[in-house]
């Protein structure tokens, strides 16, 4: 179980990032999730300088690939100390077997390798969408759980997944198979263009190990106020 909100670090720049941190206290060790929109415009220097700050990374790539370039692009991940990455389901057995194997031979002597988890169906895909556009015929959640049970047998850490879907997850994996949830918003936030959210006590209520918040955070007038908010109300869920 992740203690803390994720905050998905979903800006332009490091400058727009610099500026954003500058709001919380200093000394405030936060989890953060680097994504494709900052990574692809700052690269592994964004995640070294998150690393020196004093933050935990998670590094969410999503990589779908053939099992080999999955397996060399892990390794390269592995060496810059990330807490989590990801990879997306579909891809396959073999694929996700061979990134865990590439996060191994990644990792130094004696540091922790980075867990790894899939992607199963995104946030803001619904059912009707899935069906018709990834001509899969089963419904959202059976793909769900289907993807879970291979990232399973693969040996990964986890999965990415709705609230929803997080107890039935462990039901079918085991308790300890990590559902980090996207999707989370405070009551009354807006929902924007995610389909499948719950407020953060809901979340793990359902089951969720972790949670990831970006806009309820990154656009509150006072970011370090919301982040305390919703920290508290992640936490309290399981008093």
């Amino acid at each position: 179980m992740i203690e803390r909100p994720i905050i998905a670090l979903d800006f332009d720049s490091k400058a727009e990032i610099t500026t954003f941190l500058n709001q919380f206290p200093s000394e405030e060790s936060l989890f953060v999730k680097v994504g494709m929109e900052i990574f692809y415009q700052e690269g592994p220097a964004i995640v070294d300088w998150l690393k020196k700050a004093g933050h935990n990374i998670f590094l969410d790539l999503k990589l779908h690939d053939i099992p080999n370039t999955v397996e060399r692009s892990m390794t390269g991940l592995a060496k810059m100390g990330v807490a989590i990455t990801t990879v997306q389901a579909a891809g396959g057995l073999e694929m996700m077997q061979q990134a865990k194997e590439g996060l191994k031979k990644g990792t130094a002597v004696g540091e922790s390798v980075p867990q790894v988890i899939a992607v199963t169906q995104l946030t803001s895909t619904s059912q009707e969408q899935m069906q018709k556009e990834q001509l899969i015929q089963a419904t959202l959640e059976e793909s769900v759980l289907h993807y879970a049970k291979i990232a399973q047998e693969a040996d990964l850490d986890g999965v990415v997944c709705a609230a929803w879907e997080a107890s039935k997850i462990h039901e079918t994996t085991t308790q300890d198979f990590m559902c980090l949830t996207p999707g989370i918003r405070p009551q009354g936030s807006a929902v924007d263009d995610q389909k499948r959210v719950v407020t953060p006590n809901k979340a793990r209520a359902l089951g969720s190990s972790a949670i990831v918040v970006g806009r309820p955070i990154t656009l509150a007038s006072d970011p370090y106020k919301a982040y305390q908010e919703i920290k508290t109300d992640w936490k309290e869920a399981n008093k």
